[in-house]
């Protein structure tokens, strides 16, 4: 069992930064592979961002390479979702998951855990 608590959110303007973070419970914490999802008002959860169990291979979405980077500290048991030049379509409730499986990482039902969510808000 692993539970999530997502942190960092919040109202930002454009072009600024915010660092999420997720803080995970449970010993087993770095065997997970972890992920970010988003969802947007009236809209469907859509995948973010992925990072594998030892954080050595990572994966984005279109919409957000070259401004969020996932990272994780396994010692910490927290990942992270830093995420630079923040645009307007960037607001969501952002999730973060873990799954206890390679594979497929892009889709809801790949992860066994959820996080409740925490909201990021950006401004024009």
């Amino acid at each position: 069992q692993v539970q999530l608590v997502e942190s960092g959110g919040g109202l930002v303007q454009a072009g600024g930064s915010l660092r999420l973070s997720c803080a995970a419970s449970g010993r087993t914490f770095s065997s997970y592979y972890m992920g970010w999802f988003r969802q947007a008002p009236g809209k469907e959860r859509e995948f973010v961002a992925h990072i594998t169990w030892n954080g050595g291979s990572t994966f984005y979405t279109d919409s957000v390479k070259g401004r969020f980077t996932i990272s994780r500290d396994n010692v910490k048991n927290t990942v992270y979702l830093q995420m630079n030049d923040l645009k307007p379509e960037d607001t969501a409730v952002y999730y973060c998951a873990a799954k206890s499986r390679s594979g497929y990482f892009t889709t809801l039902a790949a992860y066994d855990y959820w996080g409740q969510g925490t909201q990021v808000t950006v401004s024009s």
